[in-house]
């Protein structure tokens, strides 16, 4: 099939074929002609897909056909010695959520190439940065808004941004979103929508609480899933490394040093570890960069076009920084720290699996990471290769417990838990019977 067959108008195909872009991708086989349909869509797809141009080819589509020619005001205004008419300002009629600045802007550049020819208008809004740039193009008027949820709220109670005429919503990276504690903003973003529109959404993963969401949302959705968990572990290699973690560093740098590493994405899973890292990788003269959410949008897509270029050999990123980056032919992906939650494992080792192509990924778990590792096996049901042969080979016992590792499970509880309780009149008191003395 070729985007042909797909029934789009010649603006969109002349902008298909400017880019190469012959073969439409498994999902946009099959979303473009249910979106172009009206109805609303549940999509489960992993990154590298091809997801973003499934949606927003037909929303440019459905958003041409419905244009109407720009209607004169009853006063016309004097240009020079001639009198033009002033055009009314156009309404946003189409509202992409993400959950992360890159992704948003990603998007919003794909909307760009592929509508160049439609005269339909996107603008993208995010934290970060000022908004001075951003509310100067809501005031011209766009047709299509791409946003993050936080600045998204923050514009709308300023009345920058009007969502009454919203036709089409589109929610991606869903459990993204839910990763990141945006679930209630979506719920009062959703609350100001028209009732009558046409809702997308997509998620990589389907856990329970993302179904659910999506059972608010859509009305008679049709469902696609492309790519199984598996499909993107079969495309990557994969090893781990038992290490301690003072010898994580040392790992990294002699891997990055005696193996074939064109380039390589290394996952932390704090903000100043990535900078860590970061630091350690440049004093060992290796070029990188960290990308996180501390550092300013400017720096980070400077680190990113850097690594981009080349320029960089290293980029070093926590999770919810690398969401939504797009890297062409990465060969290498590291889990410097094991990802607390094994749906991460599928999102990291996605970098390098893009649109089925092959790469490597390697992971560095010391012994209290086990755990963590032994619910990444299970998830994708066959166990990651060890690597035995290393110089900073591990010889820890398996710290990590049985179930559930010490950190999350104090997480999860209050402080002295097990000493105290409330009494009757929600006191705090010793299990002894003693109320809790105050400490001097």
């Amino acid at each position: 099939m070729s985007f042909e067959n797909l029934k789009l108008i010649k603006p969109i195909q002349t902008a298909l074929i400017n880019e190469g872009y012959t073969i439409p991708t498994p999902i946009q086989q099959q979303a473009i002609p249910v979106i172009l349909e009206r109805k609303d869509l549940l999509g489960s797809a992993q990154t590298g897909t091809g997801k973003t141009a499934a949606f927003a080819i037909p929303i440019l589509q459905i958003l041409s056909e419905e244009k109407e020619p720009a209607r004169p005001n009853q006063t016309p205004r004097r240009f020079g010695k001639s009198f033009k008419y002033q055009r009314e300002r156009k309404t946003i009629k189409a509202l992409i959520i993400t959950p992360t600045r890159e992704l948003a802007v990603q998007v919003g550049e794909s909307f760009s190439v592929y509508g160049k020819n439609t005269g339909i208008k996107n603008t993208v809004v995010y934290g970060g940065v000022s908004q001075y740039h951003q509310t100067d193009k809501l005031r011209q008027g766009v047709d299509i808004l791409i946003a993050t949820p936080g600045r998204l709220l923050d514009l709308i109670n300023q009345k920058f941004i009007d969502l009454s005429q919203i036709k089409i919503l589109v929610l991606d990276e869903a459990d993204r979103m839910l990763d990141m504690g945006f679930i209630h903003d979506i719920k009062k973003i959703i609350s100001l929508l028209p009732e009558k529109r046409q809702s997308l959404f997509f998620s990589a993963t389907m856990p329970p609480e993302i179904v659910k969401l999506a059972n608010t949302i859509l009305t008679d959705p049709v469902k696609i899933e492309i790519a199984s968990k598996t499909k993107t572990v079969e495309v990557v290699k994969q090893a781990v490394y038992f290490v301690s973690r003072p010898d994580k560093k040392n790992l990294l740098i002699h891997i990055l040093k005696n193996e074939n590493v064109e380039s390589a994405l290394v996952f932390t899973k704090t903000k100043k570890g990535a900078d860590k890292v970061s630091k350690f990788l440049n004093d060992a003269k290796i070029n990188s960069d960290a990308i996180h959410g501390n550092k300013s949008q400017h720096a980070r897509q400077l680190a990113l076009n850097n690594f981009k270029l080349s320029r960089t050999k290293v980029l070093v990123a926590t999770d919810i920084a690398a969401r939504g980056i797009d890297i062409e032919k990465l060969s290498h992906v590291f889990n410097f720290d094991m990802p607390d939650y094994s749906e991460n494992y599928i999102h990291r080792i996605g970098r390098t699996g893009r649109a089925g192509l092959g790469g490597t990924a390697l992971s560095f778990c010391d012994s209290e990471e086990r755990y963590y590792l032994r619910e990444i096996n299970r998830l994708i049901k066959t166990p990651i290769p060890v690597i035995e042969d290393h110089p900073f080979k591990s010889s820890e016992p398996d710290n990590s417990g049985v179930e559930i590792p010490v950190k999350k499970f104090r997480s999860s509880r209050k402080p002295d838990a097990f000493r105290f309780s409330r009494d009757s009149k929600k006191r705090w008191v010793r299990k002894s019977g003693s109320i809790k003395k105050k400490r001097t």
